[in-house]
């Protein structure tokens, strides 16, 4: 099932390395943001995608060795489309011996049907295949709806909304769904893409090619991910900078007045924190720097 038996020692190495790095990532943003708890219930939405398989794998690890107990049960959608190969996802669900559930609903006949000649398909098929598994869960008592977004979709998203919406937005970690019944989780939310496709690939997941549908890709999610494929490579360490921006945030310096009260602002005889220093140039502390003497900030940016 993977290419691990053929590696040799360097290489064995650098996949140990590879594997531990997802799995800390992984165990680190389940900690920060209360992910799991103990008797949770988590459903796994697996669509045959690299990304889905990496977390379920990784679940199942921490389901063995985490001192929490909670139960995995994972969910595919089989929306019909033309070719889709149905015999895939049961036979290695049931090789890896976890409980799982196939939904089969023909959304796809619907959003044929429904969306205008020449317009993506991409926006009904989604909120079907929402609305679908939202009900599995309350169906199958899951108490966590896991998806697997990585750290790179939610960059993506941020600039999409900020390019295309006009919003300072992106995907979070963990959130409640927006018809306020289920808890969404993203465990791989630290984890680069990179990391999880060549992981995907040494694993050999069985991948499900995702334009069965025959939709017209997102052309805007396309360019973005192209501009900051590009700047990673340009610019090494840009993206991880970009990423601890979203975990550090100062409201008082954007323009939102409603996350901060500007109209209530006074004066203070004390220092005011994150006070206005317009006359300074500004100071910009990279998040790949710093004094090897401060221990705390040191292992907070390894960690990352």
């Amino acid at each position: 099932m993977s290419q691990i038996s053929e590696l040799d020692n360097k290489q064995k190495y650098s996949f140990n390395k590879l594997q531990k790095r997802i799995r800390r990532h992984t165990g680190q943003a389940i900690a920060d943001f209360n992910m799991i708890a103990d008797g949770d219930k988590v459903m796994v939405c697996l669509s045959g995608g690299k990304d889905s398989y990496t977390m379920l794998d990784v679940l199942l690890y921490m389901q063995r060795v985490a001192p929490i107990k909670f139960s995995i049960v994972a969910v595919n959608l089989d929306q019909k489309q033309p070719g889709f190969p149905e015999h895939i996802l049961p036979e290695y669900l049931t090789q890896v011996g976890v409980d799982f559930k196939i939904v089969e609903e023909d959304t796809y006949s619907i959003v044929v049907d429904k969306t205008p000649e020449g317009k993506t398909t991409c926006a009904l098929c989604s909120r079907l295949r929402r609305a679908i598994l939202y009900r599995t869960a309350t169906e199958l008592g899951a108490t966590k709806v896991a998806l697997g977004h990585h750290r790179d979709d939610m960059l993506e998203t941020l600039f999409l909304n900020m390019f295309y919406g006009g919003k300072l937005k992106a995907m979070p970690p963990k959130l409640v769904s927006d018809d306020g019944q289920q808890i969404v989780i993203r465990p791989l939310a630290y984890c680069s893409e990179k990391d999880i496709a060549r992981y995907s690939s040494i694993m050999e997941f069985p991948i499900i090619p995702c334009n069965l549908c025959g939709s017209q890709e997102n052309l805007q999610r396309k360019a973005i991910k192209g501009m900051l494929n590009e700047w990673d490579t340009r610019f090494p360490g840009r993206i991880e900078s970009m990423f601890t921006a979203m975990q550090n945030i100062t409201p008082s310096h954007l323009a939102d007045k409603t996350l901060f009260d500007f109209a209530g602002l006074k004066t203070q005889d004390s220092p005011f924190v994150d006070g206005d220093i317009g006359f300074d140039p500004p100071i910009i502390h990279s998040p790949t720097q710093f004094d090897v003497s401060d221990e705390a900030e040191a292992v907070k940016i390894i960690s990352l």
